[in-house]
């Protein structure tokens, strides 16, 4: 994905993975060399060697890739551009007017994918047997250097870089109003938020809030218009995050 400029539209987007390559992919996963079996009857030394072999099987010869792709692009998927760098996120509006937007970070190794199954829920509860006051318009953008989003080529796209390009997306789609949610890498951009506090910023709910390097509390700190008393994030996981595909 290249990067646009400072480009500010906002694009829609869909997968299109060319079938040479997946051909590729299936070839370098068939072409696993292999170690030798462990020397226990167990799982003590890790994941069993006849595991791993039938994991490859099921992806070099049974996983439809295609069906996957079409489940991604079955939703709403854009890309904009954010201080020089292609950002892919999906965003799906809840048929409820009053929904509360809410933007989802997802970690590392991760992408977008986890969010799948919790996207439906959050954005249309009626339709999975809650109420229309719990509805939000859900974002979950693709963190700098996964899945669909550019790869930055210099450095600086640490948490609060991108803490102020996920509060530049939501001010983007027209949100005065909104509150995050992230796991792992994603609860760290999420605290950093809640540290910065712009006003259009409610609540956050970090799941798994990892301890943030001295160097970011203090540049934190330094772009941050929020009063020294902040708010303090909610830790909350989000249930049924994973997605079975």
């Amino acid at each position: 994905m290249a990067t646009i400029g400072n480009a500010t539209e906002i694009r829609p987007f869909q997968i299109d993975v060319p079938e040479e390559e997946l051909a590729d992919l299936r070839r370098r996963i068939a072409a696993t060399r292999w170690p030798e079996g462990e020397t226990v009857p167990d799982a003590s030394q890790g994941v069993q060697l006849v595991t791993m072999q039938e994991l490859v099987r099921y992806w070099a010869t049974e996983y439809d890739f295609r069906r996957f792709e079409a489940r991604l692009n079955a939703l709403p998927q854009f890309i904009t551009g954010i201080d020089g760098l292609d950002i892919h996120f999906i965003h799906v509006r809840s048929p409820h007017e009053s929904a509360l937007p809410l933007i989802i970070t997802h970690g590392w190794p991760g992408s977008v994918i986890e969010m799948l199954n919790v996207i439906g829920p959050l954005s249309d509860p009626t339709a999975h047997g809650g109420e229309a006051e719990d509805a939000f318009h859900v974002v979950v953008p693709s963190m700098p250097g996964y899945g669909s989003s550019g790869k930055p080529t210099a450095t600086g796209w640490d948490p609060v870089h991108v803490a102020d390009a996920w509060i530049t997306l939501m001010r983007r789609l027209g949100y005065t109003q909104f509150v995050a949610q992230g796991g792992d890498w994603g609860a760290q951009i999420t605290d950093v938020m809640g540290a910065k506090a712009p006003p259009s910023y409610s609540a956050s709910t970090p799941t798994c809030p990892a301890q943030s390097h001295p160097t970011l509390q203090k540049r934190s700190r330094r772009t941050s218009s929020a009063p020294a008393t902040r708010r303090r994030p909610v830790c909350q996981p989000m249930n049924n995050a994973r997605t079975s595909d």
